[in-house]
């Protein structure tokens, strides 16, 4: 396990000004009013409790072709075991919230009976792959141990004949926006540019979790408007970098292609485990994020 790093705490103020930027550039956001803009915008009379949530973002694999596509029972298993608990610098804690990336609607059945008291929204992807053993469309989906309201599906933006989704909610009791995404390796870095800066706009400006698959490196001009906006769990400062999470298939992680961005007032610890995930091809990303 690799050691956390801790991020240094800016003013909010900074991504919220990050992300009138990128919704100047002129991104549209379809299925959402007023272009994503949260209910707890900087603007709220009073500052809201600080608050810590222990999130994981995971692209799970769960569609044919993968290492658990066929096996949805052994791939749900795993995924309860890691929303139940992950581990972040060294150390066992509590999950709070959880982000997945194509996983299958009969695998967020599953978890709605066996984590009842959670909340759990699944938004499936256009085009998505058909599941094993009847199992349904693939997508992405949120978990969270707190109630999760408002789960809104939104189109970002994408080449004509493909589409992606984003999928957001509010958590009332952490004062926070929750949002998570994957993108295609196959739409250039242009739309990938044009989609993080819907993103950015989606997310909006106070207390944001936005995590995902997005398919590139941290370095990437793709990136530049959530880099902007957000801090990314798993950054050195000012430095894009952190941990590799997408494997071969060897088990060698490869690339960093997963992310957990947060408000850049947050300070956060972030792991990905050291030795192979055998159930997907990626690895998670688990961190312990202080909203304060």
């Amino acid at each position: 396990m690799r050691s956390p790093r801790a991020l240094i705490p800016l003013l909010s103020v900074c991504a919220a000004a990050a992300v009138v930027a990128a919704a100047a550039t002129g991104a549209t956001i379809e299925g959402l009013p007023g272009g994503g803009d949260s209910a707890h915008a900087d603007g709220a009379a009073e500052p809201p409790a600080a608050v810590t949530v222990n999130a994981v973002t995971w692209n799970v694999c769960g569609v044919p072709g993968c290492p658990s596509g066929a096996a949805p029972a052994k791939l749900t298993k795993q995924v309860v075991q890691r929303t139940r608990a992950t581990e972040v610098g060294g150390r066992k804690v509590k999950t709070n919230a959880v982000l997945l990336q194509e996983v299958c609607e009969g695998h967020v059945r599953a978890f709605k009976k066996t984590m009842a008291t959670w909340t759990w929204a699944f938004a499936a992807s256009p085009g998505g792959a058909a599941c094993a053993q009847g199992q349904g469309r693939s997508g992405v989906a949120i978990g969270t141990e707190a109630p999760l309201t408002e789960p809104r599906q939104a189109k970002l933006p994408a080449p004509a004949g493909r589409a992606r989704v984003a999928l957001c909610g509010e958590v009332p009791s952490w004062t926070t926006r929750v949002c998570v995404t994957q993108l295609s390796p196959s739409e250039g870095g242009d739309w990938r540019l044009k989609e993080a800066r819907a993103l950015a706009t989606l997310a909006g400006g106070g207390r944001v979790l936005l995590g995902g698959d997005f398919a590139d490196s941290p370095d990437s001009p793709a990136l530049d408007p959530l880099y902007g906006a957000y801090a990314e769990c798993d950054q050195s400062g000012s430095s894009r970098t952190g941990a590799m999470t997408r494997q071969n298939w060897q088990g060698t992680a490869v690339e960093k292609t997963d992310y957990l961005f947060i408000t850049k007032s947050a300070t956060a610890s972030c792991s990905v485990p050291a030795n192979p995930t055998k159930a997907s091809d990626h690895r998670p990303m688990s961190a312990e994020v202080r909203f304060n």
